[in-house]
């Protein structure tokens, strides 16, 4: 295993179980909204995540609203290495 795969793994790992903590604590939500991910990952990445079927929007049960999974969210964030972008010449 290289340096930086171990890096990027303890990293993970790391992130992974602070939000763990948090969301046990409830600290932190399990979900959040669109406008919440936008601040966090982008509009562009969100809204190209949603199209592709990365990631779903769920009903709320006690708002009208429709909400993101933190978690889903997290995982297509970490993994997202722009593979989907088209490039320049392309668009």
């Amino acid at each position: 295993m290289k340096f930086t795969e171990i890096i990027q793994l303890l990293s993970s790992t790391a992130s992974n179980g602070a939000a763990n903590a948090l969301c046990r604590e409830f600290i932190q939500n399990n979900w959040m909204t669109k406008s919440q991910a936008y601040r966090l990952y982008g509009r562009g990445n969100v809204e190209r995540w949603l199209k592709e079927g990365l990631i779903g929007l769920i009903p709320h049960s006690k708002k009208s609203k429709k909400i993101l999974d933190r978690k889903q969210l997290e995982t297509v964030a970490e993994s997202s290495n722009r593979n989907t972008y088209l490039p320049v010449a392309e668009r």
